[in-house]
């Protein structure tokens, strides 16, 4: 599965988590979750690879769902699984 269809795999986990999905041009940075007005909102960014955009998706499908209590593809669980440990590692990375 290549990460296109991942992505739009995780854009469907996000939607059925009631995140609302926007495509925008943002520069090429990927997007990322955001809160507007009460509302989760995820920002695709048109100008940015899909492997970034999916890899920023699969951080915010982990902030928001509870990934071991729903069926996940083993290519997507996989991918998801792989970018938690990138997240916590560019956090820890921060502080």
């Amino acid at each position: 599965m290549n990460e296109q269809r991942i992505l739009e795999e995780l854009l469907a986990l996000l939607e059925a988590g009631r995140v609302k999905i926007r495509h925008e041009p943002l520069g090429g940075r990927g997007g990322g979750l955001a809160v507007m007005r009460g509302q989760n909102v995820f920002f695709v960014d048109t100008e940015a690879p899909s492997t970034e955009t999916a890899a920023l998706c699969a951080q915010a499908v982990t902030k928001l769902l509870d990934i071991e209590t729903i069926y996940l593809k083993p290519e997507v669980r996989q991918f998801i699984e792989s970018h938690m440990d990138a997240g916590m590692t560019e956090r820890f990375s921060e502080q």
